[in-house]
């Protein structure tokens, strides 16, 4: 385990109380790992967008919509350097999820996110980015 360094912060009664029902709910051990990992969660959400982060598009769709499917083919084989992995799950006769693994500077990771999540026939679609390493 990396070397700690012990601090000390001073926080209104309200806002403690939020953060151990936060400790409690999450399955934290201790305030500090709470505290640790959310800001973690800050500075991987405000990452550079040149910098290289690890990310999963999501996407629910309408399969009938014409040629969505192929367009959806079309725009992971024209990014294939980001594009690490696809699951693609029936939820019904007519609708999917597909869900992609994707590596590679933010802002190009967030462009093909927003690619997909706009085409035509795309019901919902939501872009969660992390780091290995925050």
């Amino acid at each position: 385990m990396p070397k700690l360094e012990r601090i000390s912060i001073t926080i209104e009664p309200e806002l403690l109380a939020r953060l151990d029902a936060f400790v409690a709910s999450a399955g934290h051990n201790n305030r500090s790992e709470a505290l640790r990992d959310l800001i973690r969660s800050h500075f991987v959400e405000r990452s550079d967008d040149t910098e290289c982060v690890t990310g999963v598009v999501a996407i629910s769709y309408d399969h009938a919509q014409r040629e969505l499917s192929d367009k959806l083919v079309h725009v992971a084989h024209a990014h294939h350097g980001h594009v690490l992995a696809t699951t693609h799950v029936h939820l019904d006769a007519r609708h999917c999820l597909e869900m992609s693994a994707l590596q590679g500077p933010r802002a190009e990771l967030e462009r093909y996110a927003d690619h997909i999540i706009g085409l035509k026939g795309v019901n919902h679609g939501a872009f969660v980015v992390t780091k290995p390493k925050p």
